[in-house]
């Protein structure tokens, strides 16, 4: 009687738990969905997932080329503007 209860509540446990990492993700995902709207690529792109996605692909793979400190350099610091800023002109490749 006393295995059956300690094994109801590692599988109350375990359910928990799953719940808890899949709302992090879900909060995650939602969040990164934030920024690529925030930054206007929606709009820029007429929400062509394709176009979103070859960005993304290619800011990929500049991340794993060898101008990656550079690249992540010139990023953070666009990022740290556009945050700091109103989100006007976060599309403008000069900001």
């Amino acid at each position: 009687m006393q295995r059956r209860r300690l094994e109801q509540v590692r599988a109350r446990h375990d359910a928990r738990d799953w719940q808890v990492k899949r709302r992090e993700r879900t909060r995650q995902l939602i969040e990164l969905g934030g920024l690529v709207a925030k930054a206007g690529l929606v709009e820029l792109t007429d929400d062509d997932r394709a176009v979103m996605f070859g960005l993304l692909v290619e800011a990929a793979a500049t991340l794993r080329g060898e101008q990656r400190g550079q690249s992540l350099l010139v990023w953070r610091r666009r990022g740290k503007r556009a945050f700091a800023g109103s989100g006007a002109g976060m599309a403008d490749p000069g900001a």
